[in-house]
């Protein structure tokens, strides 16, 4: 194993077992336990530890939005927080917002008006579509755009991300919500 690989098991020993840090995440409602470097993002500690894939790696500089979590309801760049910062606080990834057999009403939409081709940015862009919707900035398809401008979709499906969006809202509002 390489230097580099982060799969290796680390020594009782290491200096990175000494440094790590005990971490309560409250992630999809389950708390979960964990001994982290402090340096370890929230990306990392769901994919690499937790195993929750959905929440994807693109830029790894906060540039692209794939990696777009909830916390407390709020978007957030999960590769440019560090794990140690969401104690006590709710995070939702993808796994976490419908079930298979009730998806959420976003999920619903952006398959319905066909909001994504690869599928590689759509998790991001689903909870951040979640979290505008939250913070009632759906008003206008303009206004979609630029509360939607963080999440990059290299394939182009913009125009369906926002007739999503605007299914969704609609939804939401003959609910009730």
């Amino acid at each position: 194993m390489g230097r580099g690989d982060s799969s290796a098991p680390l020594r009782e020993d290491s200096p990175a077992v000494a440094r790590a840090l005990p971490v309560r995440l409250r992630v999809n409602g389950v708390l979960r336990e964990l001994r982290l470097d402090a340096r370890v993002t929230l990306l990392d500690a769901l994919r690499e530890r937790l195993g929750l894939t959905g929440t994807k790696k693109g830029c790894d500089q906060g540039a692209c939005g794939a990696c777009t979590v909830l916390a407390d309801g709020r978007r957030v760049l999960s590769c440019l927080t560090l794990a140690v910062t969401c104690e006590d606080r709710d995070i939702t990834t993808i796994e976490g917002l419908g079930s298979e057999g009730a998806p959420h009403p976003v999920q619903r939409a952006f398959i319905a008006c066909d909001a994504f081709q690869c599928g590689f940015c759509t998790p991001g862009q689903i909870l951040s579509a979640v979290a505008l919707l939250a913070e009632g900035r759906a008003g206008s398809d303009a206004e979609i755009r630029e509360f939607m401008s963080g999440n990059i979709c290299r394939c182009g499906a913009y125009p369906n991300i926002v007739a999503a969006i605007r299914a969704a809202a609609g939804e939401a509002g003959r609910a009730g919500v």
